[in-house]
């Protein structure tokens, strides 16, 4: 009866931490909005560490002090289990930013059967790019579908990023991105376009270079990698769970 008792009171005193820890993350989020204005935060949790929590603004992820007055940007590794804590946390805020942009914003490369999605930061003018794309039957083949997103690396108002916005405003999207990508003339067109956006989003994941390709669970591959390489990638990273 006594033993009962302490179990239950312990489990009582446990939850209320827990209440506690979690009360304190949805106050901290008034506060830093109040320290950074106009940004935008997604949610506030508790981390592995007593006394810091997690701070999600779009696809990155930082750190702050309990009183919200003390902010960090980097990994939290846990030394005992040798094991990078921030990663996972940081690939679902990119995956969750790339998921808001929403595929009706994105040129869409389908198989017949996709076992597999991955997004993909492009500039029309870039190399590797256009070496991916001239393999987009092997992609295909190996039922990976592909989410072009443009990053035109000149910037705006450049002639990679009016190609872009030509190639968004085209008739048939698909072909004129083909056509481009094989440095054919396609008219030039001007309509909304979620250009800028997908510019903004990739600014916000670090990019340095095209193409980068982001899986579905968020991790970043930078640079071309080949259908059957990125086939195995994506195996794996359904064997561990990623998906």
């Amino acid at each position: 009866m006594k033993k009962n008792l302490l179990t239950s009171l312990g489990a009582v005193v446990l939850a209320l931490a827990s209440f506690g820890v979690l009360s304190e993350a949805v106050n901290l989020k008034p506060v830093l909005e109040k320290s950074l204005p106009g940004v935008e935060i997604d949610a506030v949790n508790p981390s592995a560490m007593t006394g810091l929590y997690e701070v999600v603004i779009g696809p990155r992820l930082f750190y702050v002090s309990a009183d919200g007055r003390y902010m960090i940007q980097g990994d939290l590794i846990d030394l005992e289990a040798k094991k990078n804590l921030t990663e996972p946390k940081l690939a679902k805020a990119r995956a969750d930013s790339i998921a808001k942009v929403g595929l009706d914003k994105m040129i869409v490369f389908k198989p017949e059967k996709p076992k597999h999605s991955v997004s993909v930061f492009t500039d029309i003018d870039c190399g590797y790019c256009r070496k991916l794309h001239s393999e987009i039957d092997q992609y295909m083949a190996e039922d990976i579908e592909i989410h072009y997103l443009f990053y035109p690396r000149a910037g705006k108002d450049s002639e990679s990023y009016d190609k872009a916005v030509s190639v968004w405003c085209a008739d048939d999207r698909n072909q004129a991105l083909t056509n481009a990508k094989k440095g054919q003339e396609i008219e030039a067109k001007k309509c909304d376009n979620p250009v800028l956006e997908h510019m903004a989003l990739g600014s916000d994941l670090g990019m340095r270079g095209t193409p980068l390709i982001v899986t579905e669970n968020g991790t970043m591959l930078p640079g071309y990698v080949p259908a059957k390489r990125l086939a195995q990638v994506l195996k794996r990273e359904d064997e561990q769970g990623g998906k």
